[in-house]
């Protein structure tokens, strides 16, 4: 369903597109939770230490597909809140083409060079070989994680959330009946958890690929509408790279972080492992409903409605604490249940990192929080030179610092110390650059 985020009470105009994008990336992370929960119940402890091993890998892969979803999400929303339709349908196709492009090339990279990089984050040799069979399988689907995010990025620039949630519910529920067929009935081991998310991402993809030719046809345009734009594309490049590398300078940080924690042990590894996935459940649900405050920014920005950007930005902060107080009082109180959720039989080692990490970061999801509801704003509004200076000095602090930490008698609770850290520096410079106002100054380009 479309919706035009540039009328309405913004506070409940903004929830009403958000809430759904929050249940998407509940059940977008299903797939990892799913493949991590079978591997570690119906494999055992090595399995899900080499799901995890390989998971960081793959957020390098992500990480394009992040950023290919945002560079079109943000410049489709500014045109058609603009009700530039026929700029609209160009950028959707020329966003499509240039994604294909970088998909095919990271296809190749990643099929020559996978197998060094498990070797570069030092990958027990106990699980190398899972590892790189995960990988293997991931890659082949990497052009359904891609026309997948392109075409999610589409429906929320009109102001549709609700289509990909129904997408996903579907397919991440099928998601965990193939792991559990795959591995227990057929004793396909980590092949048969990798080959369930393949088969699964696959679906999804069709499903909204279709949904998205369907949608573009509604919007009427006066003649033939142009494929492809160099001054769209150089659009879509100036949203999208900064994405891209943020997203991929945290999965080469979060590499160089699992390099750090293979060196203590088997326990430790899987212990982080368990406990990363319920932290990354809560920082992507953080920040799709930053992204959801760049679409609603994107296209009040294009229809000129700047008042209602700063309505937009504190209530979607009110949302996002609403969300942080339940999930931060469940993991310090409740982390070690929810860590034997994943480890059928968890030694002590790795339930007490597990609850190590998630009590000290828990509590600085406030804070976390606040910087993406700001970033959501400046990156809406176009201003990716700020947006990627508190990104970076909060990525660059965490993954020193870890390091640094590791090497004293905290071992690996200083990892885990870093985080907070890093957070609270990025938070800072992103709500200064928010107060500024510098994002009401923004405007569409002229050229076509």
């Amino acid at each position: 369903m479309i919706q035009d985020l540039t009328t309405g009470k913004p506070e409940t105009v903004l929830w009403r597109f958000c809430l759904p994008l929050f249940g998407s990336i509940l059940f977008q992370q299903l797939y990892n939770i799913a493949d991590s929960w079978v591997a570690g119940r119906f494999i055992g402890e090595n399995a899900l230490a080499a799901v995890g091993n390989s998971y960081e890998i793959t957020l390098i892969f992500l990480a394009f597909a992040f950023g290919c979803n945002i560079g079109c999400s943000v410049t489709v929303s500014q045109y058609f809140g603009a009700k530039e339709y026929g700029r609209l349908k160009t950028a959707v196709y020329t966003a499509s083409l240039s994604s294909a492009l970088l998909c095919a090339v990271l296809m190749l990279t990643g099929i020559v060079c996978c197998g060094s990089l498990l070797e570069l984050i030092r990958t027990p040799g106990g699980i190398f070989a899972d590892s790189k069979r995960y990988l293997d399988i991931y890659i082949w689907g990497l052009p359904f994680v891609f026309f997948y995010n392109i075409a999610t990025g589409i429906f929320s620039a009109c102001g549709d959330s609700k289509t990909p949630f129904l997408f996903l519910a579907v397919s991440s529920t099928a998601n965990i009946a193939a792991d559990i067929l795959f591995v227990k009935c057929f004793h396909m081991g980590v092949a048969g958890v990798a080959w369930a998310t393949f088969l699964c991402q696959g679906v999804s993809c069709a499903l909204a690929v279709t949904a998205v030719l369907r949608r573009l046809r509604t919007f009427r345009t006066k003649g033939a509408v142009p494929f492809f734009s160099v001054p769209l594309l150089k659009k879509f490049v100036m949203i999208a790279v900064p994405s891209i590398l943020q997203q991929s300078f945290i999965s080469a940080g979060n590499i160089i972080i699992q390099g750090v924690i293979n060196g203590f042990g088997p326990s430790v590894m899987a212990g982080y492992s368990a406990a990363v996935k319920l932290n990354n459940l809560m920082i992507t649900s953080l920040t799709t409903l930053g992204n959801g405050i760049s679409n609603y920014t994107a296209q009040n920005l294009g229809a000129g409605k700047l008042s209602r950007i700063r309505a937009g930005f504190f209530s979607g902060l009110k949302l996002v604490w609403l969300l942080c107080l339940p999930v931060c009082l469940l993991y310090c109180f409740g982390g070690a249940r929810l860590l034997r959720f994943f480890i059928d039989q968890p030694t002590a080692g790795a339930i007490r990192t597990g609850v190590a990490f998630l009590r000290i970061l828990s509590p600085f999801y406030f804070i976390v929080s606040a910087k993406l509801a700001a970033d959501g704003v400046l990156r809406g509004a176009g201003m990716m030179k700020q947006f990627m200076i508190a990104t970076f000095s909060d990525l660059i602090l965490r993954v020193v610092l870890a390091v640094i930490l590791s090497e004293t008698v905290l071992g690996a609770t200083g990892i885990w110390c870093a985080w907070p850290v890093g957070w609270s520096i990025g938070a800072v410079l992103s709500l200064l650059f928010y107060r500024s106002g510098r994002w009401g100054r923004k405007s569409l380009p002229a050229d076509f």
